[in-house]
């Protein structure tokens, strides 16, 4: 199995602002400098050919490194506890590096029941062109995931909590499986970012984000890190970030920066103000079903108590009707924006049958649990109050709308 290094003791509201930046490397500036260039120069030929064969350390070209990028790479590792990180111009690209890195032709991946759409769409394009399978199974016993591995399994594929449905899955129970036959587990860990949940710790080998989301946390940034062995991705860097070339720029990578200063105090806030929305929810006789992680009955509880500090930001819900009734209570909200990504100081609410998951076939989108009622929101900053108002208003106008009398 891969290795990772232990935890530190510095607290992470602490680690987000300092880590992996010295201010006296670089003038003195407080903020990290952005190093907009795409080429560095080199004092002598000599020089270059030595940074060109590895023998001397130091930039080169800003696809194969770039100094603010790397600040960014070194505080997202300490963050995840993992040894290095690497930034990427999308979570997509970070997610097909690690994919590519890890499998070739006729391998085999075993993948939690549900998973982001263009994953699933990656995974149907690598099973079209290159004879990659994939198992997905629910990974709620240790059976189901031993009963799938075989000589050619390449990696264990893990989305925690599940995008959209809220599922969770037990990181224990799949590293105890995954040690026994030496497989990787590959972590998508957007939902909760190192704030609330870090797989590295539990025994898992890499996590991915889609920084996008809770690390840029303002809905203007797009870009996707990984995190995990040091080895494993000096290997990466060099072959599918490099040739295939899906970096992030200076300045995106410096948005992130800014953005993780805040993380756990935003978090805070996403949780708070997702625990107030549920219960309403709950309460609402045009809501049949809530689903969010944080709360106690939720089937899934005992697994997010073990795992997570908090229960995220993220609430799904299935609305009483069908595809229609559920894109009706869509347009009736009046600030809430209907918008996919999640992660933003904007509460952003969206319809994952037709949008995020729409690239999903509708029998495989049924056994995620994705039904034509399911509404996926992301809570945003507000006040918890101005976005339960919104949310059923919207629900009391559907429910007149099907019941006059109501």
């Amino acid at each position: 199995m891969m290795k990772n290094k232990k935890k530190r003791s510095i607290k992470m509201d602490t680690m987000v602002i300092h880590d992996g930046y010295d201010a006296n490397q670089f003038q003195g500036s407080l903020t990290p400098p952005i190093f907009q260039t795409s080429t560095f120069t080199f004092e002598s030929a000599e020089q270059g050919e030595r940074r060109f064969a590895g023998d001397e350390d130091g930039y080169i070209y800003s696809r194969l490194g770039n100094p603010t990028v790397r600040i960014l790479e070194e505080r997202m590792a300490q963050l995840e506890n993992g040894e290095a990180a690497l930034a990427f111009g999308s979570g997509m690209a970070a997610v097909s590096a690690v994919l590519i890195a890890l499998t070739k032709a006729s391998d085999h991946i075993i993948c939690s029941q549900g998973i982001y759409g263009c994953t699933f769409g990656l995974l149907s394009m690598m099973k079209e062109k290159y004879h990659i399978h994939t198992d997905f199974t629910p990974m709620e016993t240790e059976e189901q995931i031993r009963s799938l591995v075989r000589p050619e399994t390449a990696l264990i594929y893990v989305e925690t909590p599940i995008n959209p449905t809220m599922k969770l899955v037990d990181l224990e129970l799949v590293v105890n499986v995954a040690k026994e036959y030496d497989i990787p587990v590959v972590v998508d860990n957007t939902f909760s970012s190192p704030y609330l949940q870090q797989p590295l710790t539990i025994g898992c080998d890499i996590v991915i984000h889609s920084a996008t989301k809770y690390i840029g946390g303002h809905g203007d940034v797009v870009a996707g890190l990984v995190v995990g062995p040091k080895d494993f991705l000096d290997e990466v860097s060099v072959t599918t970030q490099k040739d295939v070339g899906g970096i992030i720029s200076p300045f995106d990578a410096w948005l992130l920066l800014r953005g993780l200063k805040t993380l756990p105090v935003r978090l805070d806030r996403h949780c708070s103000n997702a625990r107030k929305i549920t219960e309403m929810l709950k309460e609402h006789p045009m809501v049949s079903k809530v689903y969010y992680p944080g709360d106690p009955d939720h089937p899934d509880y005992p697994i997010t108590k073990k795992q997570m500090k908090q229960g995220g930001g993220l609430v799904s819900f299935e609305i009483k009707g069908d595809k229609q009734d559920a894109q009706k209570f869509l347009n009736m909200l009046n600030f809430i924006p209907i918008a996919v990504s999640l992660g933003d100081a904007e509460t952003l609410i969206q319809h994952p049958a037709t949008m995020t998951h729409a690239v999903v076939p509708e029998e495989s989108r049924l056994k995620m649990g994705i039904t034509d009622q399911l509404i996926r929101l992301s809570v945003g900053l507000e006040a918890w109050e101005d976005i339960c108002d919104d949310l059923k208003q919207a629900l009391d106008e559907l429910a007149k709308m099907k019941n006059p009398a109501y």
